[in-house]
């Protein structure tokens, strides 16, 4: 990861003080770097050990924050990570153009792979990360979305570049088509489990721990699994006072709708549904060669469920 560190730091070097300025903001403001860390295990799971996967760990994770900045932008979101988010700190036209800036040099990066292949996986990952951007934006304030489209949503957001990285390892290595789809299977399954968790967190977390406010999702018009559940599962009424929160973005009765969330079981249910999405890219990091990064892998999937933040 110090590796891929100095990749990073490298490829924002510019000639526009503003770019580097907001770019080294938003990436040194911390994060888990789960996408980059994804393929360098995967890589070394397969055996593969050259140096493009620093920089194609450096890829995805310029595509990450492009989609962060892009995000809060969006979200009209003012804390990230436990700091104002760029948009706070340099305005929208900063983040939106900077986001810009780091989605194009991640594209002159992968050519630096020469593998046409990559290029394909990666391409189409930003794309349909575009799509799923869109599928949320056009969900905001809906209540009636259902669980079906909920994933629909977080699997392409969120998960697509999870399992693009896993799957750009399995590449990286000349690794065979069977142990390929076992990655992109396993970032996949890994990616999905990440955002319910994440969901789960904005009705359960500590607001210190993850870094942003609690009930954000609700101010935003998001509806996420734990409400989707909590609406099918509580009387009418309560399911009206999180439908009228959910279409006004009114998070004045957050209280309350905690008190739902929890009362119905919601969170169980929306954790469960994450473990069974481990409990997937367990069965898949099963099909890689035994070893430390396998096992790594397997480990990471299995601590995902007890994540605070």
């Amino acid at each position: 990861m110090r590796a891929v560190d100095q990749v990073i730091a490298a490829r924002l070097e510019t000639s526009v003080p503003l770019i580097g300025e907001v770019s080294r903001y938003i990436i040194s403001a911390g994060g888990k770097r789960l996408r980059p860390a994804l393929l360098l295990l995967t890589c070394g799971a397969l055996g593969y050990q050259g140096a493009q996967r620093f920089n194609l760990a450096a890829v995805v994770e310029f595509i990450h924050t492009a989609t962060l900045l892009h995000d809060d932008v969006v979200d009209d979101s003012t804390l990230r990570r436990g700091n104002a988010t760029a948009n706070e700190a340099f305005g929208n036209p900063a983040s939106v153009l900077v986001g810009d800036f780091l989605y194009s040099r991640a594209f002159q990066m992968m050519v630096d792979a020469q593998n046409m292949r990559i290029m394909q996986i990666l391409a189409n990952a930003t794309n349909v990360i575009a799509e799923g951007e869109v599928m949320q934006l056009m969900n905001t304030h809906n209540a009636a979305l259902d669980e079906a489209g909920y994933l629909q949503v977080i699997r392409s957001k969120t998960a697509q570049l999870f399992e693009a990285s896993a799957q750009v390892g399995a590449i990286l290595a000349g690794s065979t088509p069977e142990q390929e789809s076992a990655c992109a299977d396993y970032g996949q399954a890994l990616g999905t489990a990440f955002q319910v968790i994440d969901d789960v967190l904005d009705y359960a977390g500590n607001s210190e721990l993850m870094g942003k406010n609690l009930g954000d999702d609700l101010r935003e018009g998001k509806t996420t699994l734990p409400l989707i559940v909590a609406m099918q599962r509580g009387s009418l009424e309560e399911q009206n006072l999180i439908k009228t929160a959910i279409e006004t973005g009114d998070n004045n009765k957050l209280g309350d709708i905690l008190k739902i969330v929890n009362s119905t079981g919601a969170l169980d249910i929306a954790r469960k549904a994450a473990d069974l999405e481990a409990q997937r890219a367990i069965t898949a990091a099963q099909k890689l060669p035994a070893g430390p990064y396998t096992a790594c892998l397997i480990e990471l999937a299995s601590q995902l469920l007890a994540r605070q933040s």
